[in-house]
């Protein structure tokens, strides 16, 4: 079977850094409809004289690399702009070796992208900052757009948003944010930063904090592949209104009123269910 050739002219990014996407495979992948869809929001307009000006791409500018990326989303998400994170937090949130960890924040501080306190920890420098809200504001528009366009599962969703976020430039994420009319929250319930990197932040708690009888609605769900499955197969959904009907005892499983039927779910779970305030 002859093997597509990797060029300018056939892929939908050209970056040296990435393994970039053959426009026929990308097709294949999103189907035909979503792939003019996102021909059209790449390349519209790029050389009219009204084009808009974005900012440019740090990642090219800085070498990064999928795993670097990474690292500084783990430490956005951590509260790395605002307070110092440690290594084991970042460890445990990459699910990576703490020596490895080490390694990783001596590069990212010594090209300008986090300042690193040996046996204290790190935090964003204004340039890493950036990259992190680039790289989750389209983590989380590839979520919408894909269970939104393309019908996919939560865990699938979140899985293939991962990878496309590495390879999306800024002029692709705002464009695909304009497409989606400006979605505040992603499907499992996070809210999307501004361009800015501004979240907006409401208060939550977790439903096994709720009370025999209390009724709330389902705001936000933890992004973990498993738990994402066995959410969406009990019919779990963001927004919806559930009702504690029952806690089992020593932290036993919770019995809900959840669109007009009960379910049982486990206590681990409902500790990964965050309901409104």
């Amino acid at each position: 079977m002859h093997k597509a050739v990797f060029t300018p002219q056939n892929t939908c990014l050209n970056r040296d850094w990435v393994r970039p996407v053959d426009w026929l495979n990308f097709k294949a992948f999103c189907g035909m409809k979503s792939f003019n869809v996102l021909r059209t929001l790449m390349f519209s307009g790029e050389n009219t004289p009204n084009s808009i000006e974005y900012e440019p791409d740090l990642r090219k500018e800085k070498h990064m690399t999928p795993n670097k990326e990474d690292y500084l989303k783990a430490i956005y998400k951590l509260g790395g702009m605002e307070e110092v994170v440690n290594n084991k937090q970042i460890a445990d949130a990459l699910k990576i070796a703490p020596a490895s960890v080490t390694e990783m924040l001596g590069k990212l501080s010594r090209e300008g992208l986090l300042e690193y306190e040996p046996y204290k920890g790190s935090r964003l420098t204004q340039d890493g900052f950036q990259v992190a809200v680039l790289l989750l504001r389209g983590h989380r528009l590839w979520e919408v757009f894909l269970i939104r366009h393309l019908g996919y599962p939560w865990s699938q969703a979140h899985e293939d948003a991962e990878l496309l976020e590495h390879v999306a430039p800024p002029r692709l994420i705002e464009r695909l944010d304009k497409f989606l009319n400006y979605p505040a929250y992603c499907p499992h319930g996070n809210a999307i930063p501004h361009p800015d990197g501004q979240i907006d932040c409401t208060p939550l708690q977790t439903l096994n904090l709720l009370s025999e009888g209390e009724t709330s609605h389902i705001r936000k769900v933890t992004e973990e592949m498993e738990l994402l499955d066995y959410l969406q197969d009990l019919g779990i959904e963001i927004g919806a209104t559930v009702t504690v009907v029952s806690i089992g005892a020593y932290e036993g499983p919770l019995t809900l009123e959840l669109s007009g039927k009960r379910i049982q779910i486990s206590y681990k779970a409902a500790c990964q269910i965050y309901t409104s305030k």
